[in-house]
């Protein structure tokens, strides 16, 4: 069953690849939606897909990769929407 989430991350997580590898985890794990910087520095994603892959995304989220320093996430279920591939905006 598919669901949908935004996902807010905070901390170090701009200036570090977090909108890349994102969306390279997405793909991995069949995700759609998209990810994009917001001006008090953290990071805004809103994610599409089976429930266990968007829960493992959110995990890996949680993380980021290694150079990122997560502090913070917030994530809240929402609609779901349409979105044909993961994508940087």
């Amino acid at each position: 069953m598919k669901k949908a989430a935004i996902v807010k991350v905070y901390g170090r997580v701009q200036g570090v690849g977090f909108r890349y590898y994102t969306q390279k985890k997405a793909n991995e794990l069949g995700i759609t939606g998209y990810v994009k910087n917001r001006p008090d520095g953290s990071v805004y994603i809103e994610a599409i897909g089976e429930e266990n892959q968007l829960e493992l995304f959110i995990r890996w989220c949680e993380e980021g990769p290694s150079w990122a320093h997560v502090t913070k996430l917030e994530k809240q279920y929402i609609p779901l929407f349409h979105a044909e591939e993961f994508t940087i905006k």
